[in-house]
């Protein structure tokens, strides 16, 4: 019995993904398996560059540090990234609303994104303490803008055809935007939220070079001082691992959110194309 269309879809979208993701690990395998023989063919020394091997072993024996670390980079890194998205969709439905609020607001906080967040880190510690309040914010500042842009680039781009065309046909304003304006603004959305992800656990550990005492950025200054480079790379491993955890999440979220959408099927029809 042959498959019908609907199987031939999902098996050339599953296809599509193993190809995808077979691909990422073979090229960052050669990538690790080229560091790792350089390493010990030069003869680097530890403290230069550590091979991936030695990388490896050393996240295992420091796991429980490393691992304890990272749970309390990921707290700020996950509410700061979470109040960003509540704020910035928030104040994007605002300037949606009123061109008047957006006059007055948006200069200001492009004016506030354009001061460096490493300056104004110090001041947060002052008023807020080394506690779990500078370091959200910290993450929420870094994290708020792009969704703000986004958000905003979403809700101008609505098709006033199609606006005009659920009036005509009796839609209220609360249906309109619930039916029109979020389905067609979510898609421009979630780029931003996918940036934000990205910078959400490089803000974590910036906020955690100024104003803290424990976390992988703590850790990452800890163990320079010590020149403990397997150390380093251990904790930029975990780092990296958390930051693409979340955009991971974000995506999977996207996935559910707007399957609809050309971009979640682009994939799978050009596979089912080209067999």
């Amino acid at each position: 019995m042959q498959p019908g269309p609907a199987g031939n879809s999902l098996q050339a979208k599953v296809a599509s993904k193993l190809t995808a993701h077979g691909q990422t690990i073979l090229s960052f395998a050669l990538l690790l398996g080229l560091w790792e023989i350089l390493v010990r063919l030069l003869d680097v020394k530890l403290y230069i560059l550590p091979a991936p091997s030695f990388v490896l072993a050393t996240l295992w024996n420091k796991w429980a540090t490393i691992g304890s670390a990272a749970w309390q980079t990921a707290q700020p890194m996950l509410i700061g990234f979470g109040f960003a998205i509540v704020v910035g969709v928030l104040l994007a439905l605002m300037f949606a609303v009123s061109r008047w609020i957006e006059s007055i607001v948006y200069p200001q906080i492009v004016f506030l994104q354009i001061i460096p967040k490493i300056a104004i880190a110090p001041l947060f510690m002052i008023w807020f303490g080394y506690g779990l309040t500078s370091k959200v914010l910290i993450v929420f500042l870094l994290s708020f803008f792009p969704v703000v842009v986004s958000a905003v680039q979403a809700f101008r781009s609505v098709d006033p055809d199609i606006m005009d065309l659920a009036r005509v046909t009796g839609a209220s304003p609360v249906r309109m935007f619930w039916k029109v304006q979020i389905p067609h603004a979510l898609p421009t959305m979630f780029t931003g939220f996918k940036v934000a992800a990205a910078l959400a656990a490089t803000a974590a550990v910036v906020a955690e070079f100024v104003s803290s005492d424990r976390g992988l950025g703590y850790l990452l200054v800890d163990y320079t001082n010590r020149f403990d480079t397997p150390g380093v790379f251990a904790a930029i491993l975990v780092l990296s691992f958390m930051g693409l955890a979340l955009y991971a999440a974000v995506e999977a979220i996207e996935r559910v959110s707007i399957p609809w959408h050309v971009s979640q099927r682009n994939v799978g029809t050009s596979v089912a194309t080209a067999t």
